[in-house]
């Protein structure tokens, strides 16, 4: 795979991030067709993020994604955005996805994990930091 950098106008980045979202009481809800709605929805917060979904998968009860995303976006605000928006669009395009929220009307938990990836391992740029050639 090509390595790539995105630029901004005074940064030159290459920032990745996977989310794992799950859904309130680890209910099986999703479906194929549902998984396939919930991607277009996510695909269209993180471009209003300036972000880039890369890969979206999931199974009955939760959903990863690999997002590419700029230095200036904060984490906690696009997970956010992508709960809120996907829970509201989702139960407008699949009505039955009310049913298995009906406590609190919520599809997510309010967890969610969120891990860096990419680029080289810990080891390697600790080394590369240690190995400068600081000024005596």
């Amino acid at each position: 795979m090509e390595i790539t950098y995105r630029t901004g106008r005074h940064c030159c980045f290459m920032l990745h991030c996977h989310l794992i979202f799950i859904t309130k009481y680890r209910g099986k809800v999703f479906n194929s067709a549902h998984l396939s709605t919930l991607e277009g929805i996510c695909r269209n917060v993180c471009e209003l993020f300036e972000c880039e979904l890369q890969e979206f998968n999931g199974e009955s009860d939760h959903v990863h994604m690999l997002i590419n995303f700029p230095p200036k976006v904060a984490i906690s605000k696009l997970v956010n955005s992508l709960k809120g928006v996907s829970s509201r669009k989702m139960k407008l395009h699949h009505p039955e996805l009310h049913k298995p929220a009906w406590k609190s009307d919520a599809l997510w938990s309010p967890s969610y994990f969120a891990g860096s990836v990419g680029g080289a391992p810990l080891e390697v740029i600790k080394k590369y930091i240690e190995e400068q050639n600081r000024p005596h």
